[in-house]
């Protein structure tokens, strides 16, 4: 079953693969790209039908003007330039956090944890498939949840929770041999974590 599990994720590449031809272009990557006006109207009228569409042509043309007058800055440009200094900060904090939050040591752990919770062999591979699908779901979640509280909101919980599951985690794995419903608790923060790091970062 896994085999076919794992090839069933090539049936959405290959439908990609064979409807992308038919499919039109963008109207803005037309316009502003390749300067093309006449391409732009049909691919818009092929998108949303006819009528007059004059108002998401200007709205291209206003962006297109933007871009022209944007400097585009080269890396080290952008590090020396002052007024983007913070923006910057905050997206490398943003990056290494992501990066060094703790959720690949889970995925590669959460299988030995389930052998050590004594589940049976053949449903270990099905709790792993539900930690992959925990994080599906959050993510689907996260993103009705960004617009009510806003990204910093969910950044600061979900950094938070993570890190308060991953302390508990900690001392459930080190008691884990004195007290046989450690191993079910470790279990259940495995999936918490996921959740907290698909709903937040």
């Amino acid at each position: 079953l896994w085999p076919w599990l794992l090839a069933s994720s090539g049936l959405s590449a290959l439908v990609q693969l064979v409807t992308l031809p038919f499919l039109p272009d963008s109207p803005s990557y037309l316009l502003i790209q390749k300067g093309n006006e006449e391409a732009c109207r049909k691919a818009i009228k092929k998108l949303w039908g006819e009528g007059d569409h004059q108002a998401e042509i200007d709205d291209i043309m206003k962006e297109k003007a933007a871009m022209t007058s944007t400097k585009t800055l080269r890396v080290l440009e952008l590090i020396k330039e002052r007024s983007l200094r913070w923006q910057l900060y905050i997206l490398m904090i943003v990056m290494t956090t992501l990066q060094l939050c703790g959720i690949n040591a889970i995925y590669f752990y959460s299988f030995e944890v389930f052998q050590t919770a004594k589940f049976e062999e053949y449903l270990i591979p099905y709790m792993s498939l539900g930690v992959g699908l925990c994080e599906c779901l959050s993510s689907i979640l996260c993103s009705t949840l960004i617009d009510r509280f806003g990204r910093k909101v969910l950044l600061w919980g979900g950094y938070t929770l993570m890190a308060s599951v991953l302390a508990i985690l900690t001392m459930t794995l080190s008691l884990q041999h004195r007290f046989f419903w450690m191993h079910f608790f470790s279990v259940i923060l495995i999936f918490l974590f996921v959740i907290f790091y698909g709903s937040g970062p």
